[in-house]
């Protein structure tokens, strides 16, 4: 669980059945702080497909969200030759992890349609926000 660093970042793949890809990071706070070690961790988070495009959508910069996947380290050569190792996160699951009035510190808001979970009615189930029904995994 952490906070969007920036907005995702999107990208769709070439060819006919183009696909999104949507990497972003998270700031993972330490439960344990050392003096003079830093207090949070960077996680580069990457996603595919109806995740990717849902990322795009709903996630903004500040946005507190939890993700499970799978750890993928891999390497390329950059343009100067020197060999990158890179070690992301490919996110199998992803969700919201505040409620709409909890507000973040990030400031990076956008003003489009935000979709956090909202306070749960009397009955304890939560209403679904207008327009996210093709966004769910069952109908």
């Amino acid at each position: 669980m952490g906070r969007l660093v920036r907005d995702p970042e999107v990208r769709y793949s070439q060819g006919e059945h183009s696909t999104a890809i949507a990497r972003y990071t998270l700031a993972v706070e330490r439960k344990f702080k050392r003096e003079g070690e830093q207090t949070a961790d960077f996680i580069s988070c990457v996603c595919f497909g109806k995740s990717a495009e849902f990322a795009e959508k709903y996630f903004r910069q500040g946005l507190r969200i939890t993700i499970s996947g799978r750890i993928q380290t891999g390497s390329y050569t950059n343009k100067d030759g020197n060999k990158v190792y890179t070690t992301d996160v490919v996110v199998e699951e992803q969700e919201f992890a505040e409620s709409k009035g909890s507000g973040s510190s990030g400031g990076g808001q956008s003003g489009g349609q935000q979709v956090n979970a909202s306070k749960p009615n009397d009955d304890g189930f939560m209403n679904i926000p207008e327009g996210i029904d093709s966004e769910l995994p069952f109908n």
